[in-house]
């Protein structure tokens, strides 16, 4: 069996995540570039932590410009098993008022700036993404908001823009048409690449704004989407640690099979496999490889 490592990665607000213990920074390398920030390692009760502030402390990195291949190797090569993703995001939907949590079950991508694959040329791979989110890891997620008194809707679509713009209003009603619930800015290729490195991915999506649909609501902007995001830190910080309270000491398998989603994913040939590209896979891949 393996040993369950908890990664968190915070988005937007949250730069650091309050209530580890025996915390430790580490600089881990990856041959995919700098991630976003050193990890922060620590436990809460016995489970262990890893931490990773998406766009770096002081908020540094814009959407379009994180590495999210780096971010996701690093915590690999850290030992994580499971994945959750703390996020900001606007919302097309009444219901879904400002300050709810989302728990996101399916993404749409319409980012085409972004690495979105540690495969390619000399090695190639595809998973599935039918089922994005480990339903297990959501179903402790839903377990832990419970346990805190916290409000969480379960599922949900989350399309995910290029950026750094904030949407028109003729693509908030786009969005809004086709039956998308949130939007933001980072969840792809993010979640493909937690599939691809065989980590098992959930995401907290905690609504910020109504974008720019809603016509008796100003339209978003950063001063409104930090507000709501510092008045949610507390929130996010006692889920995560009665989330971390009762994760189990090994790793669960997923159902939808992100454990092993590169069980039959590579299609090149072994003679035909780039040693260069093998080389820099050696932590998403080398399971398989």
């Amino acid at each position: 069996m393996t040993k369950a490592v908890l990664g968190i990665i915070g988005g937007s607000g949250i730069y650091d995540l309050p209530g580890l213990e025996d915390v430790r920074e580490e600089v881990v390398a990856s041959p995919w570039g700098e991630p976003s920030d050193v990890l922060r390692r620590g436990r809460i009760g016995a489970t262990e932590i890893v931490f990773l502030p998406r766009h770096g402390r002081g908020h540094r990195i814009p959407p379009s410009e994180i590495n999210y291949r780096a971010n996701i190797d690093v915590l690999k090569r850290a030992g994580v098993t499971d994945l959750v993703s703390l996020s900001a995001c606007g919302s097309f939907r009444e219901d879904l008022a400002p300050g709810t949590f989302v728990l996101v079950d399916q993404f749409v991508d319409r980012t085409h700036l972004r690495a979105s694959s540690f495969f390619g040329t000399g090695c190639v791979a595809h998973v599935s993404m039918a089922h994005p989110v480990g339903p297990r890891l959501a179903d402790r997620l839903a377990g832990a908001a419970r346990a805190e008194g916290i409000a969480v809707v379960r599922g949900g679509t989350y399309v995910c823009m290029e950026g750094p713009q904030f949407s028109s209003r003729a693509e908030s009603l786009t969005y809004k048409g086709l039956g998308y619930d949130v939007i933001g800015m980072t969840a792809m290729p993010e979640a493909k690449l937690a599939r691809e490195a065989e980590i098992t991915y959930a995401i907290l999506a905690m609504v910020t704004d109504y974008d720019c649909w809603h016509s008796d609501h100003e339209a978003v902007d950063v001063a409104s989407v930090i507000a709501v995001m510092h008045a949610n830190v507390d929130k996010a910080r006692r889920l995560v640690a009665r989330l971390a309270a009762d994760f189990p000491a090994e790793r669960e398998d997923c159902p939808v099979g992100a454990h092993r989603a590169l069980d039959h994913a590579i299609m090149t040939a072994p003679s035909a496999r780039d040693a260069a590209l093998l080389a820099k896979l050696d932590a998403v891949a080398g399971r398989v490889l």
